[in-house]
């Protein structure tokens, strides 16, 4: 007789195998400049003649919501393409420095107000808050300042063809 797994235990391992496509895909040579991904829809088994079950965690160390579609795009011509989950600290009154990206960069505000000057907004602005999140597009320049009192801390995780680097500081490499 087969047992199915708690509803619980599905959408963990929903989270986990879509995890590992994910970064797995990371480690593929890709055809194309975009990559999509769907979430799978798997069902999980578990034999009862198994003893021991290895345990998985996960922690939430950031979450935001983004209010449009998203693809995920790295310049053309990338021969693979690197990943990096980074914390960034602004103290009052810092900000980045213009600069661009080769590819994308995904991110939350854990803490603080991020005012950000991109092309990309309305009026050339937008300030975000504790628990929105980011994306910055591949190639155009921008910044983001600490126009408040209190440090803000950033979640970033770069999308970045190999051997580029993370933020490009030198305008004239910008799209």
């Amino acid at each position: 007789m087969t047992r199915h797994a708690s509803p619980r235990h599905a959408v963990l391992a929903m989270t986990v195998a879509a995890l590992s496509l994910l970064l797995g895909g990371c480690a593929a040579e890709a055809a194309t400049t975009s990559v999509a991904v769907d979430t799978p829809t798997l069902s999980v088994e578990v034999s009862p003649e198994a003893s021991v079950v290895p345990s998985v965690s996960a922690t939430d160390i950031a979450a935001g919501e983004i209010d449009e579609p998203v693809q995920v795009a790295v310049a053309p011509g990338a021969e693979g393409v690197g990943v990096t989950f980074r914390e960034i600290t602004l103290q009052p009154g810092a900000g980045t420095g213009e600069h661009c990206h080769a590819g994308q960069l995904i991110a939350v505000v854990k803490e603080g107000a991020l005012t950000h000057y991109a092309p990309t907004h309305p009026d050339g602005v937008r300030v975000y808050e504790a628990g929105e999140a980011i994306i910055e597009g591949a190639e155009y320049v921008h910044q983001g300042v600490n126009e408040g009192d209190i440090p803000v801390v950033l979640w970033v995780t770069y999308v970045i063809p190999e051997g580029e680097p993370l933020a490009e500081t030198d305008l004239a490499n910008c799209g």
